[in-house]
């Protein structure tokens, strides 16, 4: 009686269960809808907001507790984020979090650890992309693993670095090699943190390690007082996502591939690819601001103090939104938007590529890098060999200006600045616009037919503009000013 008992209590305990789930994604999948949404980016939305909750709980409850207890908050925290969005996939980045620790452990500090993760890490990465891939833009396991791999790559080289001798590192090197040896729960709380596992930003162990420890807080022996700072970030990223969320319906990528947008006027498609190329990152803009937000509440966005003595918060910065909105060159673009990840692109790869004695190979590496860490589609290549090719045209342009005493004297008439602006920013976002186009449409196919629509005109603009500069600077560039620079 008493088994059979126990079987029913049982029964009726997994059938809630069910139930539950089944109400769970019914909800939520009604939600979606009402918004135009998918349920996986609702879910993603939710998650990104729940780590204001969590950082509350860990201001009031565990700032200066035992680090052990932070840790398993994190990691617990972390993981109930992965399952909820994942489902049992959360074993990936479970399984690459361990063996990680493994390779620390057992290989220790060695380049051959280095040359270990990084082709573990970036396989396993690729083999998920090789494995899921579609020819939309599906939110997966692998959008937070991408995360996680730079993550653990910077891990692995900069606990290398902690057992040379300090003399021999830069000072960069110095600020954030690892000297102790992490144990598993600090590499999983490390990993797992809920305020930057799903989107970023990236930020060293040596960081995470002093937010356990409490000293990232502008008030010695007291939580941070940074709610103010917090709330302002998140509610930046609340207007970009009111903004995004409204105009979404009215600016469709896929209206790029229709016979309209085709068949409307040349003038036409170049103007809507420059209002969507900038209309598509703002929902980069608006998880980075939330997240933002949410690692400066927990103290992990303290970054020392101002000349004047107020707290710098933007330690875990991915956006600076007013030069992304002002700005009307490219570098300034890419210098606003992802900071984080650019700067472990340059601290782990483009400067460990020194030894090549070639910068702009060394740039040209960093980018391919950076497009195979994206994903295995195509556009993503044809996206990063734009930015390389713009950034070096934009660069010849910029310094033939500069040299040229016509160009530099025209350049500074007052009355003439807005006009030049103007021009600028059209020229600007209208081939962010046609980069954005192949990164966001993946597949060869798609993106090659929208570049047939407008003529392959990036390309075309910048190749030409490439090869004419040498000759352009030789005859407006007086020999005086030659020498000069040459000296």
């Amino acid at each position: 009686m008493a088994s059979a008992a126990e079987g029913d209590v049982g029964t009726v305990v997994e059938l809630v269960r069910v139930l539950r789930s089944g109400f769970e994604e019914l909800s939520l999948n009604k939600l979606a809808t009402s918004l135009g949404a998918s349920e996986q980016a609702l879910r993603l939305i939710i998650s990104i907001f729940l780590g204001y909750p969590f950082a509350l709980f860990y201001r009031h409850y565990l700032f200066y507790k035992d680090s052990y207890l932070i840790h398993l908050f994190h990691t617990f925290t972390g993981l109930s984020i992965a399952y909820f969005n994942f489902g049992n996939q959360l074993y990936h980045s479970l399984l690459c979090i361990v063996l990680q620790f493994l390779i620390l452990r057992l290989m220790g500090r060695t380049i051959t650890a280095i040359l270990t993760t990084f082709c573990f890490q970036m396989t396993y990465l690729l083999a998920g992309y090789y494995c899921t891939a579609t020819g939309n833009y599906d939110i997966k396991w692998t959008m937070p693993h991408c995360v996680l791999t730079l993550k653990l790559i910077g891990l692995a080289i900069d606990y290398y670095d902690g057992g040379k001798d300090q003399n021999s590192l830069s000072s960069e090197q110095q600020k954030y090699a690892i000297r102790g040896v992490p144990s598993l729960l600090e590499v999983a709380g490390f990993s797992y943190f809920y305020g930057a596992f799903l989107v970023g930003p990236q930020f060293s162990m040596n960081h995470y390690m002093k937010l356990v420890q409490g000293q990232l807080t502008d008030i010695p022996g007291k939580i941070p007082n940074s709610i103010m700072p917090a709330l302002k970030r998140l509610s930046l990223g609340l207007i970009y996502l009111v903004g995004y969320t409204l105009l979404s319906p009215h600016i469709l990528e896929d209206y790029l591939l229709t016979d309209d947008y085709e068949n409307r006027p040349f003038w036409f498609r170049c103007m809507y690819m420059l209002i969507w190329g900038k209309f598509v990152l703002y929902k980069y803009v608006t998880c980075w601001l939330v997240t933002e937000g949410v690692c400066i509440l927990t103290g992990l966005g303290f970054n020392d103090y101002n000349q004047d003595g107020t707290a710098r918060w933007d330690a875990c910065a991915n956006m600076k939104v007013w030069l992304f909105e002002t700005t009307p060159r490219f570098t300034g673009t890419i210098a606003s938007f992802n900071i984080n990840t650019n700067a472990w692109v340059a601290r782990y790869v483009f400067k460990r590529l020194k030894f090549l004695g070639n910068k702009v190979l060394s740039q040209g590496l960093s980018l391919l890098f950076l497009a195979l860490w994206h994903g295995l589609h195509s556009g993503y290549l044809i996206c990063f060999q734009m930015e390389f090719l713009i950034v070096i045209v934009e660069r010849q342009v910029a310094s033939l200006i500069r040299e040229s005493p016509t160009l530099s004297n025209l350049a500074s008439i007052t009355i003439l600045q807005p006009f030049f602006y103007l021009v600028q920013q059209t020229i600007h976002w209208l081939f962010m616009g046609y980069s954005m186009t192949a990164f966001c449409l993946f597949t060869w196919d798609k993106w090659l037919k929208v570049y047939k629509s407008i003529y392959f005109i990036g390309h075309v603009f910048f190749l030409s503009l490439l090869f004419i500069m040498p000759y352009i600077h030789k005859a407006m560039v007086p020999r005086k000013e030659k020498l000069k620079k040459m000296e």
